[in-house]
């Protein structure tokens, strides 16, 4: 059984053109993107958002998309809450890796957490132990103290 924990509140990708961009230093990955202004309109137009993953192992950037997902076409498709969101997602180890498109960044270990976003053209994971929302400057969106800190596995 896999179990899904959204961890986006107050924020999200634009639903219609996020243009993710993947960047990778190390061990660490950041993944930046437009923000939803349509949902949150605390956010000045064309803002982007960085979540930054620490200690990263693997990540892809790849299918499905939102007509792939609706169309049951995604392996957690028919489990998942919701498309659109970022959770972090835990349970059926084989599940969770299956697709063939992951890009090894370093040694696999028991210590790492899954995440998943669910975008508009792509779905993005990765494994890593931790993650940090670097919100756009031009907001006037007020995170609650968990969105400004790191957040680790417990």
């Amino acid at each position: 059984m896999v179990t899904f924990k959204q961890l986006n509140h107050g924020w999200n990708a634009d639903p219609n053109a996020p243009e993710p961009l993947v960047s990778v230093d190390g061990s660490e990955l950041q993944l930046t993107f437009y923000v939803n202004t349509f949902q949150f309109p605390g956010f000045a137009k064309d803002s982007k958002a960085t979540i930054r993953f620490k200690s990263c192992k693997r990540y892809r950037l790849g299918p499905t998309n939102d007509e792939g997902w609706h169309m049951g076409q995604c392996r957690f498709g028919s489990m998942a809450p919701a498309w659109g969101e970022f959770y972090q997602i835990s349970g059926d180890s084989e599940l969770l890796v299956s697709p063939p498109d992951w890009v090894i960044l370093g040694p696999q270990g028991p210590a790492t957490l899954h995440y998943l976003f669910y975008l508009k053209d792509e779905t993005f994971e990765c494994l890593a132990d931790s993650w940090e929302l670097r919100l756009p400057a031009n907001n006037s969106f007020k995170p609650t103290p968990l969105l400004g800190a790191a957040h680790r596995k417990t």
